[in-house]
């Protein structure tokens, strides 16, 4: 098996990275609207934004290749506008780890949010403080523990996703190839200590990751 070791382990960081960035933006913004406001249908939204940690990968695949694909108009806006497909591209794997680790950030935040204590919020808006004074100031340092776990989790999903990436984004050495779908072509082609030290490194990086989650408590 004619590779670097260690590109998809570079890839996988990178990947991870790029989809912590948006999981965290979005997650946080639309765990803070959703956590302050009550509206009809507010329950069918929630289930719909969690729907990807129930759903089967090759599901989320799916759904992905007919959300992006050529035939769709958001796959052939992009295309024209990049000149390529997005599908098995790095961006399709940033985009499948993003969609899976989304709802580990969203609940983390949400749930960090409803924790603040509301006479905190209202004492800083008595003394003038706009409400993104407030949630800079306030809301996001007393949640700030829940916020960090969800980074946390969010990123050791995205690093660990395989079924989604592998239909969506491919299986391209040194382009889309991650941690898990190298593990899952070197235990197919024999390459059985290769797929051993993959799944080594992912032990140990997700091992890290869940007990900095328990340094938080």
């Amino acid at each position: 098996m004619n590779q670097n070791f260690f590109d998809p382990i570079i890839l996988s960081l990178q990947t991870a990275s790029v989809a912590l960035l948006f999981v965290v933006f979005f997650g946080i913004l639309i765990a803070k609207g959703m956590a302050g406001s009550q509206f009809k249908g507010k329950i069918l939204v929630e289930t719909f934004l969690l729907l990807p940690l129930v759903l089967p990968p090759t599901v989320i695949g799916l759904l992905l290749i007919i959300l992006f694909g050529r035939n769709s108009p958001l796959g052939a806006a992009i295309e024209a506008f990049l000149g390529q497909p997005v599908m098995f591209t790095w961006p399709a794997a940033v985009i499948a780890s993003a969609v899976v680790a989304f709802p580990l950030m969203y609940q983390s935040a949400k749930s960090g949010f409803l924790s603040v204590d509301r006479a905190a919020e209202e004492a800083a808006r008595v003394d003038g403080a706009g409400e993104w004074l407030v949630f800079i100031y306030i809301t996001l340092p007393l949640s700030a523990k829940a916020l960090a776990a969800g980074v946390i989790l969010s990123f050791a999903r995205a690093l660990g996703e395989f079924g989604a990436t592998l239909m969506f984004a491919g299986n391209l050495p040194g382009k889309t190839q991650t941690i898990p779908t190298a593990i899952y072509v070197a235990f197919e082609s024999g390459f059985m200590n290769l797929a051993w030290l993959w799944a080594a490194v992912m032990v140990l990086i997700s091992f890290l990751m869940l007990l900095a989650t328990r340094w938080l408590k």
